[in-house]
């Protein structure tokens, strides 16, 4: 769909966390020394008033992309499709994660305190530079990672634009500075 979802949602309660991935091989070249990582999301709706921190998780598991688009506002999500990553599968319907929410590292890798709609960056980390530069090494382990938000208070979601968002808003983009041996 056009929206990645992360934290509780005000109605149901229901627990969201977002999953992003790039596509490193062959923009990058091999045996080059990342430096620095960046990682830029516009937010378009949030439903507090609090500020919200959002974490970035490296991914340990491959994860599926199916073809289920949410009606509407998407907030209350639709029937997974063949290949979705959903709460219990990482790939619906026949792989489960090891963990229900997802298998990642417990570490947050970096993280931003959203407080209104807008642009937000997650700045360079040395986690962040850790996670892209193993993915250059090692393209293979390249699962991306979760967002997660607030999953203990209520009425703390927040809406991300995918990459797919037609209204105007930016699609995640990573920023990776790096430098190649002479």
């Amino acid at each position: 769909g056009e929206s990645l979802f992360v934290g509780q949602t005000d109605r149901t309660d229901l627990t969201r966390r977002g999953l992003v991935a790039f596509d490193l091989a062959g923009r990058i070249p091999a045996g080059a020394t990342v430096v620095r990582v960046d990682l830029a999301m516009d937010v378009t709706r949030r439903n507090n008033v609090l500020p919200v921190s959002v974490g970035l998780h490296r991914m340990l598991t491959e994860w599926g992309e199916g073809d289920s688009d949410a009606p509407g506002q998407e907030g209350a999500g639709t029937q997974a499709q063949p290949g979705d990553a959903t709460w219990l599968h990482s790939h619906s319907p026949s792989q489960l994660w090891t963990t229900p929410g997802g298998d990642f590292v417990s570490e947050v890798s970096a993280s931003v305190t959203i407080t209104e709609n807008g642009s937000y960056m997650w700045n360079s980390t040395s986690a962040l530079v850790d996670d892209v530069q193993s993915w250059l090494d090692a393209p293979a382990s390249n699962f991306g990672w979760v967002l997660k938000g607030d999953e203990t208070t209520t009425a703390t979601a927040v809406r991300f634009a995918s990459r797919q968002n037609a209204t105007g808003a930016s699609p995640p983009t990573l920023t990776v500075e790096y430098v190649t041996s002479v």
